[in-house]
């Protein structure tokens, strides 16, 4: 048998040494696993790619840092009184977007998105799109830039930004680096408002070609997203998600139709296309819940010129690969990666967006669509005055008006709100007393008119955001986002801060664009 010595006083300091050690050990593992587990469940989008072995190459977003460490900047605004800039940063590392910088730079005054910064690393910045196949209508031909507040949204519940793109405005990067080319394998995904479309083109996401030009079938691969059915579809009306591979929106296999790509409708839509040799996916769902449904995966499309694939490299936001303009929509992140992500890794990444908790910020103060409202100025002058027509031609002017004015003259200050005849995220205002003419402008001057034509259409549509000043409402044009609804002199314009017209004077610029939405005169 065996005898076992107790140990002397001379060993206890030993064996207390060594069940300290221990303990030390096991706080040191616990709180090793507790970090472990937290940067996990703190994993971004980029991070999540990273660890499926497709890294992303470039990262965009108005709303939040898509890294976990990512604590810079997420794009630069434009101040349209001085055209003083600001980078707009997150609050910290991994975080949301700083609105609050943007709100206290931009108070009193309209702001543009001039970049949109690449959080890779990469330097794969969005600017201005410059003229290609197609001209902008901004000067030298260049593409609209988006008007900062047009797109409010919560994420987290903190206040952020999307990128409102009216037609005519678009984004791009003819230089980049990182990017796939030619039939080197590639993903990508988008988290859009899934209410704001149209069927021009081409609302993409994406790799696109470096001359802003049509090079030919394959040349791009872009996230494509709207209800156009000219080159193809899927099932419903629409919209659909599909990917532009130029020539050709592709919503399965075959060019036209494919009944496996279903409409989506969610207010918050994530949108995925990925692809390599002879091998690419399209996926979508809510981006506020649920997983990704995929509507096709498989081979490149049975037509001349996808197989293999030419991709060039840009990156486009908003606009097709040779600058065709004619889209609208809204972005608020996006990313493409090297190499062709998993289904695995594409959940996860919808799972964090999930997590990210989008939520819409209305605009307080907004005209219901459908109802009759009338539209009070708020300038210290005229708190009394109202927008209306004129009785004797059909020019828009303020004129103190009550409900005591006769009856013509509070008919001419009331509208009816419909959805926006150019963009039905926006508004219309139809002329109460004269049914079917609308408030549009003409020359920048305001007036009440029939619409017959696309570019009518859009004259007279106007898209209510934060008032300038504080009261009501501010309306911008749809179609020039630099310019509001403004009266000057007591006639009413589309007006930018500070421009080079009479009426787009410095002077009580915040408050000649605030408007207050109230119960019809009429």
């Amino acid at each position: 048998m065996s005898v076992t010595t107790p140990p002397t006083w001379r060993d206890r300091p030993l064996v207390l040494l060594a069940l300290a050690l221990a303990l030390v050990s096991a706080v040191l593992a616990a709180q090793t696993s507790a970090s472990t587990s937290a940067a996990a469940a703190g994993s971004q989008p980029c991070d999540l790619y990273a660890a499926g072995g497709t890294p992303c190459v470039a990262a965009h977003s108005t709303t939040r840092a898509l890294y976990s460490a990512y604590n810079s900047r997420l794009y630069q605004v434009k101040r349209a009184s001085d055209g003083a800039t600001r980078d707009i940063g997150v609050l910290s590392a991994g975080g949301y977007a700083d609105a609050a910088a943007q709100d206290a730079f931009c108070a009193g005054t309209g702001c543009l998105i001039t970049v949109i910064y690449d959080q890779s690393g990469r330097g794969n910045h969005l600017t201005q799109a410059p003229p290609g196949g197609f001209q902008g209508p901004a000067a030298g031909g260049y593409d609209n830039l988006a008007e900062a507040s047009a797109a409010p949204v919560t994420v987290g519940g903190h206040k952020a930004y999307g990128v409102f793109v009216a037609p005519g405005t678009g984004y791009r990067d003819n230089s980049t680096n990182g990017i796939a080319t030619g039939d080197q394998p590639e993903g990508m995904y988008a988290v859009l408002d899934g209410t704001h479309y149209n069927g021009g083109c081409c609302f993409d996401y994406g790799n696109a070609e470096t001359n802003s030009r049509d090079n030919g079938n394959g040349t791009m691969e872009t996230i494509y997203f709207g209800n156009s059915k000219t080159w193809g579809y899927g099932s419903g009306n629409g919209p659909w998600v599909m990917a532009d591979l130029e020539n050709g929106l592709f919503s399965g296999v075959n060019r036209g139709y494919n009944a496996g790509n279903p409409s989506v409708s969610h207010r918050f839509l994530t949108a995925a296309v990925k692809g390599g040799p002879n091998h690419w996916a399209i996926r979508s769902g809510n981006a506020q819940s649920g997983g990704l449904a995929t509507a096709y995966d498989g081979p490149r499309p049975n037509a001349t010129g996808y197989n293999p694939m030419k991709k060039e490299g840009a990156i486009i936001l908003g606009i097709g690969g040779d600058n065709s303009n004619g889209s609208a929509g809204t972005f608020y992140e996006g990313v493409l990666t090297s190499g062709f992500p998993t289904d695995a890794t594409e959940n996860a990444v919808q799972s964090n967006i999930n997590a990210a908790g989008y939520a819409p910020s209305p605009v307080a103060g907004a005209p219901t669509v459908g109802s009759r409202v009338s539209l009070r100025a708020t300038t210290s002058c005229c708190t009394a005055d109202y927008l209306r027509h004129n009785t004797a031609d059909s020019n828009a002017v303020i004129a103190a008006t009550s409900s005591s004015s006769p009856a013509a003259d509070r008919a001419a200050a009331t509208w009816t709100v419909r959805a926006g005849l150019g963009d039905a995220s926006c508004v219309s205002f139809e002329s109460a007393d004269k049914p079917g003419q609308y408030l549009r402008h003409y020359d920048f001057r305001l007036r009440v008119d029939t619409v017959d034509t696309a570019l009518a259409r859009l004259d007279a549509t106007f898209c209510p955001q934060a008032a300038h000043n504080g009261q009501g409402v501010s309306l911008r044009s749809a179609n020039y986002p630099a310019d509001f609804v403004r009266h000057y002199s007591y006639a009413a314009y589309v007006a930018s801060h500070g421009g080079t017209h009479a009426w787009d004077s410095a002077t009580s610029w915040a408050d000649d664009t605030s408007w207050v939405v109230t119960s019809p005169l009429a």
